[in-house]
């Protein structure tokens, strides 16, 4: 079974993430780039947005089950290369050609809300599902690459809150303090609103994706001089 498929809705490509908690693992990164090439490949597509099936989740974050497999496996060169690949699938999002809507119809949880925060916009279902990190609560630091990326989506003292409590917030509380666009009553009005938003966008490719490249610059310098350190001595769990 995909952990995700798209489809052209004229001129925006949906991304439907088809798994129940769609936990980012290898597979999830291998499929995600690769619908990211397809997409990019017709020339039509003006915008992306990134949704899930499930009733209840957008996702919930990096597949715990799977690192801990491959821990009591000793393949350690495999957790390595899931850190990289999903910072090269983060990567990919911070310099792609045309901006990336996370629509979220669920929860969004730990690093399923860091990748809600790679997307240049978010839209959120009031009536269902929270947005939080819990990685305080699982002993897991935020890597360096994460607080450079959340930090340009969450304002600071809201971030400070977030990452040292873990507090859950919903669409209302993230609207207001514009981590998501607008808070949407229902799945209807989430999808009426993001594929509006999508639908207007129509700029060149070539300015889209030199304006985020510009943007994110610091972004992608912690990306790539910072995080390599912990990916290789795997330093990503503390304990006490």
């Amino acid at each position: 079974m995909s952990v995700l498929e798209w489809k052209k809705d004229e001129t925006v490509a949906i991304i439907t993430m088809t798994t129940s908690e769609n936990r980012l693992n290898p597979v999830f990164n291998n499929a995600m780039l690769r619908a990211l090439d397809e997409i990019e490949n017709d020339s039509t597509i003006n915008a992306v947005i990134i949704t899930s099936s499930d009733e209840k989740t957008w996702s919930q974050g990096i597949d715990l089950n799977w690192i801990m497999g491959r821990m009591q496996e000793k393949d350690l060169q495999a957790i390595k290369d899931f850190l990289y690949g999903l910072n090269d699938v983060f990567k990919r999002i911070l310099l792609y050609p045309m901006p990336v809507i996370a629509g979220i119809n669920g929860h969004c949880v730990a690093g399923g809300a860091i990748f809600a925060c790679v997307c240049d916009f978010r839209f959120m279902r009031s009536d269902r599902g929270f947005f939080f990190f819990s990685e305080i609560d699982v002993n897991i630091p935020f890597l360096p690459g994460m607080i450079a990326l959340v930090k340009r989506a969450v304002p600071y003292c809201l971030f400070n809150e977030m990452l040292l409590t873990g507090k859950r917030y919903g669409a209302a509380e993230m609207a207001e303090q514009r981590v998501v666009q607008t808070a949407c009553e229902g799945e209807e009005a989430l999808v009426k609103e993001t594929l509006a938003f999508a639908k207007a966008f129509n700029k060149n490719r070539g300015t889209f994706r030199e304006m985020k490249k510009r943007l994110h610059a610091e972004v992608l310098a912690v990306f790539d001089r910072e995080d390599p350190p912990y990916f290789e001595s795997l330093s990503i769990m503390v304990k006490d």
